[in-house]
């Protein structure tokens, strides 16, 4: 069946800084599609989304992950195989807990997956372990090591020789009996077996000491495996998902609409503003022409102010000299009016004194 998505939704995509390990970096520009997939000839699930065509998340996913929510809308999980973190913005708060909750679903899964590939792992490879003197009992059954598969699965290769193949002990007795040439035959058949099992049984004992150098050999060739297979399914994807694409396609048309009319009433405002901001700038400059002139007006102010502080204390001063100038009139007049009187009687007197003498 291949790989075969199981379930998809729509965020924004984001990559740890690999610097800084602390800053966010986009690697989509819009909202993307988002999807879980299931391998269920290697039942292992992964994370994959593609931007156009390139695949800015494939991930799979294993049980020691951890998806953490950060906010009420962001994301994210730790993926050690990309070295990364991986974080995902979501429209709303449902389709985050969605995401979390098949997240968790898939990682449990995945689990029991590991854990059952391991079981048939041990009893795949059990047989190596025991005593080799059980399996040499038989001189006449060459026995060979089991061999994992290299693409990572769990089959056994059976080496072991088909009983039905093997004539039975009396056609043996039987044979040997009415053919001297065919005992010889058998005999030298009989001791090429021995040769061989000597030389099967010293391989074996020579595989059983290098069983370290080839599970690491194993774990190379399956770390290579999964390599190819992750860029053959991502090729595939990128194949399968055409239908995907072209909707992605149709929805980016859609978007990049919106955005240009969202970018042509931003232009727009964009203008009013900069209207705005020249008018706002020129009341700017009255504003401080204003204020220079108000400065000016308050200086002159205060010129003035002392101007006619010291006009009042001037004024004060000459009402005070005017009333001492009517009080020395007034004293003047009193004396003037005193002398006039003394004159009047005077007058009067030589006019008697000139009466009587005539």
């Amino acid at each position: 069946m291949g790989e075969q998505p199981i379930y998809s939704t729509r965020a924004h995509v984001f990559q740890i800084d690999p610097n800084t390990k602390k800053n966010w970096l986009p690697t989509s520009k819009h909202a993307v599609t988002v999807s879980y997939f299931y391998d269920s000839t290697r039942n292992v699930y992964r994370i994959i989304s593609l931007d156009g065509t390139k695949a800015i998340i494939n991930s799979t996913i294993s049980p020691n992950m951890t998806f953490t929510k950060t906010s009420q809308k962001f994301g994210q999980w730790a993926d050690s195989r990309a070295n990364t973190v991986y974080g995902l913005g979501f429209s709303t708060e449902h389709h985050l807990s969605k995401f979390a909750e098949k997240f968790a679903e898939y990682k449990e899964a995945a689990r029991l997956a590991k854990e059952k590939s391991q079981e048939k792992m041990e009893m795949a490879t059990s047989p190596s372990q025991e005593s080799p003197a059980g399996e040499l009992s038989s001189p006449l059954t060459p026995v060979t090591p089991p061999m994992e598969n290299i693409n990572g699965t769990d089959e056994i290769c059976d080496t072991t020789p088909n009983s039905d193949t093997r004539p039975e002990p009396a056609q043996n007795a039987l044979a040997f009996a009415h053919s001297p040439a065919m005992t010889k035959h058998w005999e030298a058949e009989l001791e090429a077996l021995k040769g061989n099992n000597a030389k099967l049984t010293a391989a074996l004992l020579e595989s059983t000491a290098n069983v370290k150098q080839w599970k690491q050999q194993l774990a190379a060739y399956q770390e290579e495996a999964e390599r190819l297979h992750k860029r053959v399914t991502e090729l595939e994807c990128q194949s399968n998902q055409t239908p995907v694409i072209k909707s992605q396609k149709t929805e980016l048309n859609q978007t990049i609409e919106e955005l240009e009319n969202t970018l042509r009433d931003k232009e727009e405002e964009m203008e009013k503003l900069k209207e705005e901001l020249e008018t706002m700038n020129d009341l700017m400059e009255q504003k401080d022409t204003l204020t220079q002139k108000l400065e000016e007006t308050e200086l002159r102010s205060r010129v003035l102010e002392e101007q006619l502080s010291g006009a009042e204390q001037r004024l004060e001063e000459n009402q005070e000299e005017q009333e001492n100038f009517r009080k020395s009139l007034r004293t003047l007049l009193e004396l003037l009016d005193g002398k006039i009187f003394e004159l009047t009687e005077l007058r009067d007197t030589l006019a008697r004194l000139i009466e009587e003498a005539s």
